[in-house]
């Protein structure tokens, strides 16, 4: 027993360091984060040939302003996460990290942000991360997300900032091509959102979120999905109009956006959960996969 004990004590520190690295990197909202890197690179290379080192700054600057960003909505959230089964074991609902400690670690990380990418890329890189930053967090945490079922329409700005910071770092500027990659983002945000919320419905109504299903009902949500997706598909063909991109891109942009079309209608007429998380999950890889297009279309 004594030995027992002995071990348990000997391991509990790592175990406590471990749970402490944990915790602060889940501030950052990694998951999330995934996806805004990728969108990010894939947009460098589709501007220019840039080199890895300015690649891993311009990546590492961009998670640093989106893990801070996560690190401010984990302490502004705190009451509502405590309130949903989904994040109530959160770092700072939970308890493990003060609501004090994260507010500070994400402005901390948003400095740090800066700093990375005014020195090590270019300025407009930087103010472009930081009006992500300030948007996610003013914008869409403290204003909108608790007021507007709007919230993620206006608020998904915030998210399609990246390859806006992507293309910037490699080009110093922007242009027009940069600007429809926003759009893209911006427009797949209410789709890929909304059906999540489907999901978490009864979730978000407990925690008084005023999300699309809660305050407009299922079928309207169902029906502003299709909608979306159906602008989406149309802003997706913008890139190719004006000469951005080839036929790979046309080619990819098409099928991936029929399917998503496919999936809308399928959630609008059958109205079930399976559907949702099928449409959800198509979402991510939908994005992932037209970024990739892009870069194979100006490299191939």
């Amino acid at each position: 027993m004594a030995g027992r004990a002995a071990a348990a004590a000997a391991v509990s520190p790592t175990s406590g360091v471990r749970q402490i690295a944990s915790d602060y990197l889940e501030l950052t909202k990694p998951k999330v984060q995934s996806l805004l890197i990728f969108t990010t690179v894939t947009t460098m290379y589709v501007a220019g040939d840039p080199s890895l080192g300015l690649v891993a700054l311009t990546c590492l600057g961009g998670y640093l302003s989106a893990g801070g960003a996560g690190a401010v909505n984990h302490f502004y959230d705190r009451d509502i996460d405590a309130g949903m089964a989904r994040t109530a074991n959160r770092p700072v609902p939970s308890g493990r990290v003060s609501p004090t400690a994260a507010l500070t670690y994400g402005l901390v990380l948003a400095t740090a942000a800066v700093l990375v990418l005014s020195i090590g890329v270019n300025p407009l890189a930087a103010a472009l991360s930081f009006s992500g930053f300030l948007g996610y967090v003013l914008v869409y945490t403290v204003w909108l997300k608790r007021s507007t079922p709007q919230n993620i329409v206006i608020g998904g700005a915030a998210g399609a900032v990246p390859p806006l910071v992507g293309w910037a770092a490699t080009t110093g500027s922007l242009s027009w091509t940069a600007l429809y990659l926003f759009a893209i983002v911006f427009y797949w945000t209410p789709p890929h959102f909304w059906a999540l919320s489907l999901l978490m419905k009864d979730e978000y109504a407990k925690a008084g979120v005023p999300m699309m299903p809660v305050v407009r009902g299922e079928r309207e949500t169902r029906k502003q999905i299709l909608l979306y997706s159906g602008l989406l598909y149309a802003v997706t063909q913008l890139p190719f109009c004006a000469g951005g991109f080839g036929g790979i891109y046309l080619a990819c942009s098409v099928g991936l956006g029929a399917v998503f079309i496919f999936g809308a209608v399928r959630l609008y007429r059958r109205a079930d959960r399976r559907s949702a998380l099928w449409l959800y999950l198509y979402s991510l890889a939908y994005l992932a996969l037209l970024f990739a297009a892009m870069v194979a279309d100006m490299k191939l």
